[in-house]
């Protein structure tokens, strides 16, 4: 097979040694042909990049949300690990090898070369396309709220995909119209021409059927949603600490989410984790009593725990490595507060407090709602900056308590006694239609929990009232969503991207077919030259 214009035999072995994974000489290289297996293979080899490139998509989107993964496994083998990086690392990993594979074929194909795929590449491709499936499996069975989140995620990047696959697509026709202009069979030349045009169309259309609450006029947009500090600041300061609190202030949220357990003796204090091993060092000062739930210690014995030095340790975000020498040494002072101590905190800070009280199972559940309303009640605290969230007893809390906000974490009933006025529930569990129109009748909606830009975006779009974030720092700085496109802007791109895509597809079809039939001509040119230089040759002998 004769190397085409434009690509140096150098070029073409060395493509051929890397993709087949051995060394084939010119002459050899006349002899070898692609046949139906190695375009299946080929075939095959682009599934597997579309279906790695997926993949690498949920992975960015499920970074959001990875923190509660981590903590997922701490729970059950005791071992803590950004797992975020081996996701990322892996999954780059796979990309960049499938994505190699398909560059080398692709120019393989415009170098006119055969497509011989050796078998430890076949072998690598299906052990790639394995293992992504079993992530998705394994997504789909542990962690299924995930596949919302990536509908979501639609909203903030459907725009800018629709051009990168109509630009992925229209890179493509070049290969395509040199296979097209090479094989001999019609039948399939039709088929591979009505499939791409079919594909090409459905993109071309494609904006019909996207959308974005993000696509609307700058004086459209909504304020801007209050922030609150789960569990006060955890990539700051080690989470449900006083420190914690005072880094979300210094975010300017404006409500310090955290979690309410009680003691033996009736002290409720900070804690989110139904054991301490997580967040304090309870394995180090009570070994055999490690395991135990947290409400089966008494607040001497809560008192002696270090509930910071775990933070430096076990690095649960990348943020404490750029911890000041000051902050890391008030770290390690951090001890379990008591709600008391942290009403104390909000009410100096003029901050809201919101909470669960755990563990809602317990069979002393009763007695731990009085005793937190009864702290609630003697820290002098404006009660409407206390948020209720838990169920448990609150109508007895509603009678000892009314000035306290009640905060419900469900959507609205259809035959609603009461009519809710604040709501607190995932992210993932309502649409942007339900947002708006919970907007529209006075209802604060509190979204739970929103770490990227992108996420606090499409919800600052859509008039979500609050978040709940990890990543107050972050959010706090942002004046403005990520993008925000006016209708009539995004059907200028739109119908530019569509023409300039066209045009490209027209111009690579129309310039290989110069270049093929330039070829021939040259070819009969070179083989007079040499017929010429041959009879004058003999002439002069």
């Amino acid at each position: 097979m004769a190397d085409p214009p434009g690509c140096c035999h150098p070029c073409a072995t060395c493509l051929l040694c890397l993709y087949s994974c051995h060394w084939v000489t010119p002459k050899k290289r006349k002899g070898l042909k692609t046949s139906k297996c190695d375009y299946s293979w080929f075939l095959f080899l682009f599934c597997v990049f579309l279906f790695t490139l997926v993949w690498l998509y949920f992975a960015i989107i499920i970074l959001n949300d990875f923190h509660n993964f981590n903590e997922f496994i701490f729970k059950q083998r005791k071992l803590w690990l950004d797992w975020s990086l081996v996701l990322l690392i892996a999954t780059a990993m796979l990309i960049t090898y499938s994505a190699v594979l398909l560059v080398l074929a692709l120019c393989l194909q415009l170098c006119g070369q055969p497509l011989k795929l050796h078998w430890l590449h076949k072998i690598l491709l299906i052990l790639t396309a394995l293992v992504v499936a079993a992530a998705f499996t394994g997504l789909g069975i542990k962690w299924a709220e995930e596949w919302r989140s990536a509908r979501i995620s639609l909203q903030a990047t459907g725009p800018f995909l629709h051009i990168g696959i109509v630009g992925g697509m229209t890179l493509l026709a070049w290969p395509l119209a040199s296979f097209i202009y090479r094989t001999c069979n019609k039948g399939l030349k039709v088929f591979l021409l009505l499939v791409y045009c079919a594909v090409m169309i459905a993109l071309y259309l494609a904006p019909l059927g996207i959308t974005s609450p993000c696509i609307m006029e700058e004086n459209q947009l909504p304020p801007k949603p209050a922030l609150v500090g789960h569990r006060g600041a955890p990539m700051l300061a080690p989470e449900n600490t006083l420190m914690s609190l005072h880094k979300a202030v210094d975010c300017d949220v404006q409500v310090f989410e955290t979690d309410v357990m009680v003691s033996a003796d009736g002290v409720p204090f900070l804690m989110h984790d139904e054991e301490l091993t997580r967040t304090t060092n309870v394995q180090a000062v009570f070994p055999e009593r490690a395991a135990l739930n947290s409400t089966a210690f008494n607040w001497t014995d809560l008192q002696q725990l270090d509930a910071g030095s775990w933070f430096l340790e076990r690095r649960p975000f990348p943020t404490v490595q750029s911890l000041s020498a000051g902050d890391r040494y008030q770290v390690t002072k951090q001890r379990i507060p008591s709600l008391e101590q942290a009403l104390e905190a909000a009410k100096q800070s003029n901050i809201s407090i919101m909470f669960d009280l755990r563990p809602e199972n317990h069979s002393d559940y009763q007695s731990f709602v009085n005793a937190t309303l009864k702290v609630i009640l003697q820290s002098g605290i404006p009660l409407q900056q206390v948020l209720w969230l838990p169920d448990g007893f609150r109508e007895e809390v509603k009678q000892q308590a009314p000035g306290v906000q009640q905060i419900y974490g469900r959507k609205r009933l259809q035959n609603e006694k009461e009519p809710l006025l604040q709501v607190n529930l995932p992210y993932q569990d309502m649409s942007s239609e339900e947002i708006r129109q919970y907007r529209q009748d006075n209802i604060s909606v509190n979204l739970y929990v929103v770490n990227q830009p992108w996420l606090f975006s499409v919800l600052w779009c859509t008039g979500v009232s609050s978040v709940t974030t990890n990543a107050c720092q972050v959010l706090k700085e942002m004046k403005h969503p990520i993008w925000l496109l006016p209708s009539s802007t995004y059907l200028m791109i739109w119908i530019v991207v569509d023409c300039a895509s066209l045009l490209v597809i027209l111009w690579a079809f129309l310039l290989l077919k110069y270049v093929r039939c330039l070829s021939p001509s040259r070819a009969r040119s070179s083989e007079t030259d040499v017929l010429l230089t041959k009879i004058n040759s003999l002439m002069q002998e």
